[in-house]
């Protein structure tokens, strides 16, 4: 390892960012579980209630006395057991960064008690803020960047087209929800922050322009950074069009067949039946205002009937009694309606394939010739 890493300080580029095949995230796991680095791992330097503690010394005595503080509460066997956890991270990825929130106190210690025990590993200047700010810029920069934004009925299979696309951003992929109130995916949904993140990410590894989409800022539990979303609003549109039957038959593979799926590895095949079960009829419950009692009614009766018709045969085509009303009765007339109150119709309108071989064509051209037509 070279020897210039002692005390080095990193600006956190894209390319740092990119380049490390590992960044250690030595703050709190509090801090850590807010939102973190794309790709860090969390070997803090002092846990939530070490942090806590000298806070609270900072406020009341100064900064002096906490930083004795710290060294007190981290001293000793526990102090090595840190150091050792660093340095097995850092023999696997030699390359790696280490931060903090602002680069300043903590991970200077850590960077110093690992040269102590020579190892010598940089850090991010700026830490988390500075680096956050680097990716932050990114999705700023995309915001003005040549964009296409993909409309449709629900079930025109968007997201499929999405990751069809070299220039495709998958959103509902980054917010680990499927945009709709049936939408939600089994296990913990991303912070903001890493959702911001990841997205930044990949907004970096694309040529624009990218295509996105068509949704509605609030996917899941994340919202669509704003600089980002108000170009959305004013990008192109491209619209795909696909007969009712086609439709329920991408609706039941993505809402149905695939989250069987994943609730069946994910919890096995009774409990998790269970909660998918469960899922569904929650979010057609919360359907309520807009379907009305008596729609809502008839529709869990239907839903009831799949269910039992899905479990006793295997065949999820049951799930098209109820899926096929909604569609038809809620969903389409909503869409329907927000694209009549759109400034500007859709630039191009056709089927799934036909969308695909314009938007591939459309964003072909505009990379050769710099310039979106």
């Amino acid at each position: 390892m070279s020897s210039n890493k002692q005390g080095e300080q990193l600006v956190p580029t894209l390319d740092q960012l990119k380049g490390a095949s590992l960044l250690i995230d030595v703050r709190a796991p509090v801090e850590f579980a807010q939102g973190a680095l794309p790709g860090a791992i969390n070997l803090a330097l002092m846990d939530d209630d070490e942090r806590a503690q000298v806070g609270t010394c900072y406020r009341q005595k100064g900064s002096e006395a906490a930083l004795r503080l710290g060294h007190e509460l981290v001293g000793g066997a526990l102090r090595e057991s840190r150091i050792a956890a660093w340095r097995e991270a850092i023999a696997r990825h030699p390359d790696a960064l280490i931060y903090c929130a602002r680069g300043g106190q903590r991970s200077s210690i850590a960077q110093r008690w690992l040269a102590e025990a020579g190892i010598e590993v940089a850090r991010l200047k700026g830490g988390f803020k500075a680096a956050r700010r680097t990716l932050m810029a990114v999705t700023e920069q995309a915001a003005g960047e040549p964009s296409l934004v993909i409309a449709g009925l629900t079930g025109c299979a968007k997201t499929d087209m999405i990751k069809a696309l070299d220039g495709g951003i998958d959103l509902e992929g980054h917010a680990r929800h499927k945009g709709s109130s049936f939408g939600r995916q089994p296990g913990q949904p991303p912070t903001q922050i890493d959702f911001e993140h990841a997205l930044a990410m990949d907004l970096a590894g694309r040529r624009a322009p990218h295509v996105f989409e068509d949704e509605s800022r609030r996917i899941g539990s994340v919202e669509i950074p704003l600089p980002l979303w108000q170009g959305l609003c004013a990008a192109p549109r491209v619209l795909i069009e696909m007969p009712l039957e086609w439709r329920l038959a991408q609706i039941r593979r993505d809402y149905i067949d695939d989250l069987w799926a994943q609730y069946r590895n994910t919890y096995g095949p009774w409990l998790g039946w269970a909660l998918m079960r469960r899922q569904l009829v929650s979010a057609l419950v919360r359907l309520k205002k807009r379907l009305g009692s008596a729609r809502l009614e008839r529709l869990l009766k239907l839903q009831q009937q799949a269910f039992e018709a899905h479990v006793t045969t295997g065949d999820s085509q049951a799930h098209d009694g109820w899926l096929s009303p909604l569609l038809s009765e809620y969903y389409d007339p909503m869409y329907h309606y927000q694209l009549r109150q759109a400034e500007q119709g859709p630039a191009f309108t056709g089927t799934w394939q036909e969308v695909l071989a314009f938007v591939r064509e459309a964003v072909d051209q505009q990379r050769r010739s710099g310039d979106i037509g």
